[in-house]
């Protein structure tokens, strides 16, 4: 996939560039300092399907450039990378990509990334896509993406969603596909601590913003009042990325050579956790659910690649694994071992060590004694 940067700092362009240096499924053909020189290039070359562009720049701002871009229909995917967490609910609103807070981290980058290759695939099914997902291409079918955000898109678009609001009510429904709610409970757990007519008011509002976001690809039906409540009726055959996710890796009960190909496209849809980053608070077991169904996939994953001795590959999955739960012992020990499989001795020792410290830090506690004889049993 072809990218550009569009940022006003010269060394963004240099991290960025760096960054997206190690991700072979990304090329970066064009970096620009502000807006109207991206611009120009975009209306030269048309087959750029992603741009990392930046909130606050002098002259238009990404904000106003996303906006434009959204309002031409352009097919190109926008990553903000901005120094400020204030604009993330306007990035929402604009339907952008993925929104990342400087400095920003390889892992995250690649998560973005991830994301907009699925997203791609959408419309140009590969062996790495779902089949589910990969039915739907082409047939008029709804594919609805939530690991990691909340996206609809079918043959006639994408999802633009006119109110922050509008999406959450659609996540929520979506959790209880078919299934009347009642208004009481939508007001409760999405507007609560609201006065009750106010939050009356901004649910009315916000169902028909969900109605009229939904309209352009023909599903402002799928959305049906109920005896004082809301369904979501979805068309029969629609992919759901976090449905198929479940489904796939419930059924992968072990992990070796003869599944492993199968294991890795699974964990690659896993794109990010449920709803990404706006965190629904009426989603945290959900997201949990699923989060910890990702973990145990990588988990197995990375154990077949130390068995058939692919250190390198367990350690890289492991280091994603760590990095959402630094403080899970089961995964410091095979990082341990990964490391020590591929002859890292030092790169062993600063891991224990941080994690050492980590415990003491956060928890107060030192490591226990059968961690701490399997370190020392393979410093040997």
């Amino acid at each position: 996939m072809k990218a550009i940067v569009v940022d006003d700092e010269p060394t963004m362009h240099l991290i960025l560039r760096k960054m997206l240096a190690k991700l072979p499924e990304v090329q970066v053909v064009g970096a620009f300092s502000d807006t109207r020189s991206a611009k120009a290039y975009l209306e030269k070359h048309g087959d750029i399907g992603l741009a990392f562009v930046d909130i606050s720049m002098p002259g238009e701002s990404g904000l106003t450039f996303a906006a434009r871009m959204n309002a031409a229909e352009a097919p190109m995917q926008i990553v903000f990378v901005t120094s400020h967490k204030e604009y993330a609910l306007k990035a929402y609103e604009l339907s952008v990509l993925d929104y990342l807070v400087k400095p920003i981290t390889q892992e995250r980058l690649q998560r973005a990334v991830q994301r907009a290759l699925a997203a791609n695939r959408t419309w140009a099914p590969g062996p790495a896509m779902p089949a589910s997902a990969a039915t739907a291409v082409g047939t008029g079918k709804t594919v609805v993406t939530v690991l990691g955000d909340v996206v609809v898109s079918n043959e006639a678009g994408r999802v633009k969603w006119i109110s922050r609001k509008s999406a959450e009510l659609f996540a929520y429904l979506l959790l209880h596909p078919g299934r009347r709610i009642p208004r009481s409970r939508l007001i409760s757990d999405i507007f609560g601590g609201m006065e009750h007519e106010q939050a009356l008011k901004y649910l009315n509002t916000s169902i028909y913003h969900l109605r009229k976001s939904l309209e352009p690809l023909g599903l402002r039906d799928t959305v049906r009042s109920e005896n004082d409540g809301y369904a979501l009726e979805l068309p029969s055959g629609s992919a759901i990325d976090y449905v198929e996710f479940a489904a796939q890796a419930s059924r992968l009960q072990t992990v070796a050579s003869d599944n492993i190909d199968r294991a890795q496209r699974i964990e690659q849809d896993y794109t990010g956790d449920l709803f990404g980053d706006r965190a629904y608070v009426w989603a945290v077991h959900e997201t949990e659910r699923y989060a910890e169904l990702y973990a145990s996939l990588s988990g197995k994953l990375a154990e077949a690649y130390l068995l058939m001795g692919n250190a390198a590959a367990a350690l890289k999955l492991l280091a994603k694994l760590n990095q959402r739960n630094p403080l899970d012992e089961s995964v410091i020990r095979r990082m341990l071992l990964a490391r020590e499989r591929i002859g890292d001795k030092n790169g062993l020792n600063a891991l224990y060590a941080d994690y050492v410290r980590l415990l003491d830090r956060e928890l107060g506690i030192r490591p226990p004694d059968d961690l701490v004889g399997y370190y020392e049993s393979l410093i040997g």
